[in-house]
């Protein structure tokens, strides 16, 4: 299953929010046929009804795959549109805290699904979305799915579905840690004295080029942190601060991790 069976059979978008919007910019791009693509949405936005693609329109009767992009709460709604499929449907769900058991139970064993966590930076591109297929998937569905996800950023593979909740704790929730680190470091810079503007654009352009950094470089964070710290100097008076045992960044992260780990455990049930 590739991409040219994607545009012969079909693909099927179930929600076109922020996420679901990006996936299908993204699919357009990389030479998805519009003319394919079915969205399923209740309020479509003048962005979508631009895109060339159908829109609350007649599904095709074996699309190659289809992504759920909805939330949660709205999946005993929406699923029953998609029941009828045959065996050679992929689908693959985005959303959030929703296991594979339960996309089995709608559409039957014998379905072949895959389940997702993508993060929000997929909405400019820069996103990591970590997948895991149940046992009626194939390597060529699984290749599918990360070339159709990896249109938003980089797709990893799990051993399986138990991960996902630490993969959220992570970087499923991870980016909100990242924006509270800049809320925080820009008012630092204001109870120092700068403008509120001005802090904020310092942090918001040091974390940027700081993740950046880290991502392009040869070396891991701990030798670039280890890099940009002098003996005795500024970082150093900062960091033993932040490295802080009781208190600083190695208490406090991994608690974090852990809180939404095992939320993500508990509203799965």
């Amino acid at each position: 299953m590739n991409m040219t069976d994607v545009n012969a059979r079909g693909l099927v978008l179930l929600g076109c929010g922020k996420m679901g919007s990006a996936l299908l910019q993204g699919w357009l791009a990389q030479g998805v046929d519009a003319g394919a693509v079915h969205v399923i949405d209740p309020h479509p936005s003048d962005w979508l009804m631009a895109q060339g693609v159908y829109v609350n329109a007649a599904l095709p009767d074996a699309p190659a795959i289809v992504l759920i992009a909805v939330k949660p709460q709205m999946m005993g709604a929406a699923l029953p549109a998609l029941q009828g499929f045959g065996a050679g449907t992929l689908f693959v769900s985005i959303a959030a805290g929703t296991p594979i058991s339960e996309f089995e139970t709608v559409f039957g064993a014998e379905a072949a699904i895959i389940r997702s966590m993508p993060n929000t930076p997929a909405a400019v591109g820069r996103g990591i979305t970590a997948i895991v297929g149940n046992a009626q998937v194939t390597p060529a569905q699984m290749d599918l799915a990360d070339a159709l996800l990896g249109a938003v950023g980089e797709v990893v593979r799990l051993d399986n579905e138990d991960q996902i909740d630490a993969v959220t704790g992570v970087s499923g929730s991870g980016p909100a840690y990242v924006f509270h680190l800049i809320e925080t470091l820009a008012a630092g810079g204001v109870a120092q004295g700068l403008p509120e503007a001005l802090a904020m654009q310092l942090a918001k352009s040091t974390v940027a080029g700081a993740g950046h950094l880290a991502m392009e470089a040869a070396e891991t964070p701990t030798q670039l942190r280890v890099n940009v710290t002098s003996p005795n100097g500024t970082t150093q008076a900062a960091l033993e601060v932040l490295m802080d045992e009781a208190r600083g960044f190695p208490a406090l992260l991994p608690e974090a991790v852990k809180a939404a780990t095992e939320r993500g455990r508990a509203l799965r049930g």
